[in-house]
């Protein structure tokens, strides 16, 4: 992830499972996934700057409810890198967290908007850390940090910390809708009917949308029967992705925060629009996916 031009603020991406197999269970609890992922350009914003004491503050559609203390994964970033760098090298910074993204809803926002904290604060405090020792420390606040400091299409394994990043993999037209309903991870996964499901098929040789399109026709997200029996939302937001003509509807992650895949940024927009209008009250966004060769600047 860069800076913008002449800022320091960074964006904090959506993380949307195109597809999310579920393979396994480890002794410890973990289940093993298998997942094909994506980042968009939309997602939270942290804007980090120098100051004279520490401080952490949240604006944006989503703030409220937001932790602003140690529980806060920002936060907890700020620490962690605090703690492996020391304190004479981590002078105090002003971080305000954007948020943008529906929270605890299936598109990795808390674990997105720590791996930009680790990275930017890796920068303003020049620090000589490379992308394994981030990862490292992000991994211990979450398993989903480490793909997020990559924040690029990548297929992910074992509890979601083996990477294989995809070195060709084009820009998706996608519609995000969430109609505010909340899906707890654990009860999800606790609802789970199996979790030895077979890994995802092999990801076919060209990529376009259509035989991505096809492909993922062939996938499943295995979290996804579970959350609609909880959350009958979640089917709602399947629909109404549906009606306004996506040519693939899924859910991402442990929900409930839906996809639709679009031919075109247009057509998606105007799909987008449609969505809107029929549900007020919903979380809708258009926006893109990241090609293989994108660093997270808008």
């Amino acid at each position: 992830m860069e800076p913008e031009a002449k800022s320091r603020t960074w964006l904090a991406p959506a993380k949307i499972n195109l597809a999310l197999h579920v393979i396994g269970r480890r002794a410890d609890g973990y289940h093993l996934l298998d997942s094909l992922a994506v980042f968009t350009r939309f997602g939270d914003r942290l804007q980090i700057e120098p100051a004279e004491h520490d401080a952490f503050s949240v604006s944006g559609p989503f703030a409220a409810g937001m932790p602003l203390g140690g529980d806060n994964l920002v936060v907890r970033a700020r620490e962690a890198l605090r703690q492996e760098a020391g304190p004479e090298r981590t002078s105090p910074v002003a971080i305000q967290l954007e948020k943008n993204l529906p929270i605890a809803s299936g598109v990795g926002g808390g674990s997105s908007d720590a791996a930009a904290a680790l990275d930017g604060l890796a920068r303003l405090w020049k620090l000589d850390i490379d992308e394994a020792g981030l990862a490292r420390i992000g991994l211990a606040l979450g398993a989903d940090l480490p793909m997020c400091l990559k924040a690029k299409p990548l297929i992910a394994r074992g509890i979601g910390d083996e990477l294989s990043p995809l070195a060709e993999f084009p820009a998706l037209a996608l519609v995000l809708v969430n109609s505010s309903a909340a899906v707890s991870t654990p009860d999800v996964f606790k609802a789970l009917s199996r979790r030895d499901n077979e890994a995802l098929p092999p990801l076919p040789s060209r990529l376009d949308f259509h035989t991505i399109r096809n492909w993922l026709e062939a996938t499943r997200n295995d979290l996804e029967p579970a959350a609609q029996t909880i959350q009958p939302a979640v089917g709602e937001a399947l629909k109404a992705l549906k009606k306004a003509g996506a040519a693939f509807a899924r859910m991402s992650g442990s929900g409930a925060t839906c996809f639709g895949l679009f031919e075109t940024g247009n057509v998606a927009k105007r799909a987008a629009i449609d969505i809107r209008g029929r549900h007020p009250g919903w979380f809708v966004a258009a926006t893109r996916s990241m090609e293989a060769d994108a660093h997270g600047q808008d």
